[in-house]
């Protein structure tokens, strides 16, 4: 079924597999059941929006991590945006938008925890998901929080057209750092100088990609906002200024490779050796961590989204059941801008 008016079932992709390496087609399976029923204080929500986001490739391992895995057979789990198609809970009516976390599915019925109310007057209802969502909130704590950047400091950011980096990239030149975008293929990184407005970026595509950065940095790093890993990382890391700063969000160049993370060891001596001789910060963090500044991020970045001084781009995937293909090229960099699927209309 592709995004379109309401069903009578309930589509659900389930996790059949756990992926060695990059996931497949057949380690999803979309199946269908009634829309459930709903007791006392429960609404049923009908979802609208389902984020696919790079974290999703580490809830199909069994490794240890963060947060328990998908179990096999279960739904995958993603945040989404829905609607209130029935209530029996007195804080929320029937047509009320919501901010939640039903998964891969197209009908989920909650008891109201944990739901928050979106007002599509004031923002469209995606951005939720994105610039006003995880994402946003990911770069706005991290690079806040952790990066700190100060007027006249250099902050490199990888990933930067996508919705996490360009998030980054953007507050950093509002708080007066200067701002150097890595992204891959040539339309992405012309969206991030002229759209974006960053100072400069590179294609880590390039053949060059490491003296390349190394001149658009003359002096140095002070915060690297990570999001990447892999030969971005092997690029940066020589240039990071004493008492830099890095922020790890995400690792995308390593979830599907095992080979490359198990090279990766080999350079531990030389990573340890540079933290201590050049006091660097390095801290991994996941975006709950900072969950006391949410409401401060609502509010600061509302209103520089609200005022154009941040900017966001969204990519729509039409249909639930092309939610694996999507997450699939997501991993591979295929998307551009924040990537959503489109389940159902917004209209009640």
């Amino acid at each position: 079924m592709s995004a379109q008016t309401h069903s009578q079932t309930n589509q659900r992709i389930i996790l059949t597999s756990r992926p060695e390496g990059a996931p497949t087609a057949a380690d999803f399976r979309l199946v269908e059941a009634p829309v459930p029923e709903i007791s006392p204080g429960e609404v049923l929500l009908r979802t609208i929006y389902l984020s696919l986001d790079p974290y999703m490739r580490g809830r199909m391992s069994a490794a240890k991590s963060y947060a328990p895995p998908v179990e096999l057979g279960e739904v995958m789990e993603g945040g989404t945006v829905s609607i209130v198609e029935k209530s029996r809970n007195h804080d929320f009516r029937v047509g009320d938008y919501v901010l939640s976390h039903s998964g891969w599915q197209s009908y989920a019925v909650s008891d109201g925890t944990g739901l928050r109310r979106l007002d599509p007057a004031h923002y469209p209802l995606s951005t939720a998901l994105g610039v006003l969502g995880m994402p946003g909130f990911a770069a706005y704590a991290g690079l806040l929080h952790i990066g700190k950047p100060e007027p006249g400091e250099t902050v490199v950011v990888a990933a930067a057209s996508g919705p996490v980096g360009s998030a980054v990239g953007q507050i950093a030149r509002l708080k007066g750092a200067r701002v150097v975008g890595i992204a891959g293929g040539a339309a992405k990184c012309a969206y991030v100088k002229d759209e974006l407005g960053f100072d400069a970026v590179i294609d880590h595509q390039a053949p060059d990609f490491a003296q390349q950065l190394k001149y658009a940095c003359p002096g140095g790093i002070d915060v690297y906002f990570e999001n990447v890993g892999g030969k971005v990382w092997d690029g940066v890391f020589p240039l990071l200024n004493r008492f830099a700063r890095v922020p790890v969000c995400g690792l995308i160049a390593q979830y599907n490779g095992l080979e490359e993370v198990a090279a990766d060891h080999d350079r531990l001596p030389g990573i340890m050796s540079a933290i201590l001789r050049k006091s660097l910060t390095v801290r991994g963090f996941i975006q709950r961590d900072f969950s006391a500044h949410y409401p401060a991020f609502l509010k600061e970045m509302g209103e520089w989204v609200g005022r154009g001084e941040v900017r966001y781009r969204e990519d729509f995937v039409d249909g639930l059941e092309n939610a694996p293909a999507g997450l699939i090229g997501m991993l591979a960099g295929r998307n551009f801008g924040k990537l959503l699927v489109r389940v159902s209309d917004e209209a009640y």
